[in-house]
């Protein structure tokens, strides 16, 4: 057998021994390497160490035609094919070994990337190596060394594609957020004379919306966005829900160069339902972008806050993922050549259940809208704990006050006290206690609202009237831990698993006299959330503690255990005198509501040193329904907190 080899500038023709040992090689047939430190494997594992290392130096390379190719041009040919996915090399693992043919030799290796959402994408490839004069083994270089299908000048990309989003389901396991009709509304720059005139029209109109948009539409860039916009564009001002869209349309349709689109957008059943707890669902922002490059691109919906935000992951599902080559077009620019190396479907995201009640929140929703303080509204279902409504009044978006707001309760915690007492057989309903204008403890002056006194009244009285001084005269008989020990059985300090972050309270404890004296009427150092109160409030209904309970799937690891059944007869003169508050005290302006007897009580609770500064509350229940309302700086509990339930409870349906 007569062999030839090419002759290439800077080889030596091979020498006779050389040949004589290829020829004897051939005879017998390839070879499966040994793993010497002669072998190509040597070479095969500094190759791929340096694919992934960066650093190639260490190999020697020649191309298809046998001509020597410097490292660092292997190495930059081997960035720009792998294109998008250079940032992240594979990782490259040798197998078997080579097989030796005459002076070349092959070698198989398995490439693995790990694509964004640690996505796995492996296959196997073929190295082959020539033998140079000097007994190195040489790579012979190639593009499809990367990805079988490469060619010179290509590029890999990546296409991703969204997975639908899942919603977050209601009570009844239906969509809150589905496709719902709005309203886009924009201008038309040529056909505006007036801009100025038109912008102060479209604010007016805006400003003119109930429920009030908050914050309020900004038009202060319209009229450069106008200026700069081509004739017959569509400069977009502010996307409308269709009923809040009609409420203006008299006024904006028809003035220059307004045009309006229809569409539909995924959309809670109101701008405000439960929009706090729910969260939003918005494009990635830079943010998003910059904590999460491997899981968002731009473009991509991300949620933010409440549920969307803590179950993004889960509601998103896994976007499919497609590694694509590109080439260069005429212009420079990369453009996909319509071939598909790797494909991943995407994967629909999992739905939230929850027990929201559609139209307990929407009652919800409604008591609050004309309130102008933050304020918050929680209604928990008293059988089973169900969370049937988390509202919000004015406030930014993604603050949840019924569920984390830290504030003292006021007289709403006389339901505590009341039963802490009647626990300890300290009073009974009827016990006379005295109700005086002002009590002093170590020095410490306590009165009531706008200074009442009541003189000797059975203990029910000073309940329904909420007398503080009674309170704080029957302070020493709750000891030092008695109220703490009242809260906790109803629920409040307790762990809860709900799913979301919550403040299940925090109960004065082993306090001085005047501390103790403060805390028996909701002051002091005690702290609750309008959740924790509005659980509280179901214990006594239900003559026992539930943990709350919000997301049904997936279900809470770790709730808290039911408490123990309170006392019959403690609970039985509770449940008497928060009736009497609504047909004969604070709250009587609740009792000719509809439906079955409203129970409840009233709250009056100072944040600062400044007597006139309160916040308003209101805690009670009626048939089902438990509820607490608080309005921060509300003032007069009378004032905003119970017309604030009386709106809830007319609004239920019945």
């Amino acid at each position: 057998m007569r062999l030839s080899y090419p002759r290439h500038p800077g080889r030596t023709r091979p020498s006779r021994r050389l040949v004589a040992l290829t020829a004897t090689l051939l005879a017998a047939g390839a070879l499966t390497a040994c793993s010497g430190e002669d072998g190509p494997e040597r070479t095969v594992e500094a190759f791929l160490s340096g694919w992934r290392s960066g650093n190639l130096q260490a190999v020697g390379f020649v191309d298809a035609t046998g001509a020597k190719m410097p490292a660092d041009e292997v190495l930059k040919e081997i960035k720009e094919l792998s294109g998008e996915l250079a940032a992240t090399p594979p990782t490259l693992r040798r197998q078997g070994d080579a097989k030796i043919t005459a002076d070349t030799a092959s070698a198989g290796f398995q490439v693995e990337w790990t694509l964004p959402g640690n996505t796995r994408w492996a296959y196997d490839r073929q190295v082959r190596l020539a033998h140079a004069d000097d007994g190195q083994w040489q790579v012979i270089w190639e593009p499809q060394l990367v990805q079988e299908q490469l060619t010179p000048g290509d590029r890999l990309g990546l296409r991703r594609d969204p997975g639908p989003r899942a919603g977050v389901l209601d009570a009844a396991g239906k969509p809150i957020v589905e496709p719902r009709p709005v309203v886009r509304v924009g201008v038309q720059p040529e056909q505006v004379s007036d801009v100025p005139g038109l912008v102060k029209k479209l604010d007016a109109a805006f400003r003119a919306i109930r429920p009030a948009i908050v914050p309020a539409i900004d038009l202060s860039d319209l009229p450069k966005r106008l200026a700069e916009a081509d004739d017959g564009a569509f400069v977009e001002v502010v996307t409308l829900r269709d009923e809040a869209y009609r409420q203006i349309k008299p006024r904006i349709y028809d003035l220059p160069g307004t045009k309006f689109q229809s569409d539909k957008l995924d959309l809670a059943p109101t701008r405000e339902f439960a929009r706090a707890l729910l969260g939003s669902v918005d494009p990635a922002q830079a943010d998003d972008l910059t904590a999460h490059p491997e899981k968002y691109l731009a473009g991509d919906l991300v949620g933010h806050g409440g549920l969307q935000g803590r179950y993004d992951d889960r509601l998103r599902g896994q976007p499919g993922l497609t590694v694509i080559v590109k080439r260069p077009g005429e212009d420079g620019t990369l453009v996909p050549t319509g071939t598909e190396v790797f494909h991943r479907d995407p994967q629909p995201g999992q739905p939230l259940k929850t027990t929201l009640d559609v139209a307990v929140q929407n009652a919800a929703d409604t008591a609050l809208r004309a309130e102008k303080q933050r304020s918050a509204l929680v209604a928990v279902r008293i059988s089973d704990g169900a969370v049937l409504a988390a509202a919000n009044g004015p406030g930014p978006a993604g603050e949840n006050l019924a569920f984390n707001a830290q504030v003292p309760p006021g007289s709403t915690f006389k339901m505590v006290s009341a039963l802490g007492l009647l626990d300890r057989g300290a009073v009974k309903p009827d016990t006379t206690v005295d109700c005086d204008k002002t009590f002093t403890v170590d020095g410490r002056s306590f009165k009531n609202s706008d200074n009442f006194a009541l003189g000797a009244v059975p203990f029910r009285t000073d309940f329904a009237k909420s007398c503080n001084t009674a309170f704080a005269a029957l302070a020493p008989k709750l000891g030092g831990d008695g109220l703490a020990v009242a809260g906790r059985s109803l629920g409040l300090e307790g762990q809860w698993d709900l799913g979301v972050d919550t403040f299940t309270g925090k109960v004065s404890a082993k306090g001085s006299p005047a501390e103790q004296a403060a805390a028996a009427f909701g002051q002091g150092t005690t702290l609750v959330s309008p959740l924790a109160m509005a659980a509280a409030t179901a214990a006594v209904a239900r003559g026992h503690f539930e943990q709350p309970k919000l997301l049904l799937d997936p279900a809470p690891a770790k709730p808290a255990a039911a408490g123990r059944p309170l006392k019959a007869d403690s609970v039985q003169a509770v449940r008497a005198m928060m009736r009497e508050v609504v047909t004969s005290g604070t709250g009587s302006t609740l009792k000719d509501v509809p439906g079955q007897p409203v129970y409840g009580k009233t709250g009056t609770a100072e944040y600062d040193n400044n007597p006139a500064h309160t916040h308003a509350w209101f805690v009670g229940w009626q048939g089902d329904v438990a509820f607490a309302v608080f309005v921060e700086k509300g003032g007069a509990s009378t004032a905003s907190a119970v017309p604030i339930a009386e709106r809830f409870l007319r609004a239920l349906p019945r």
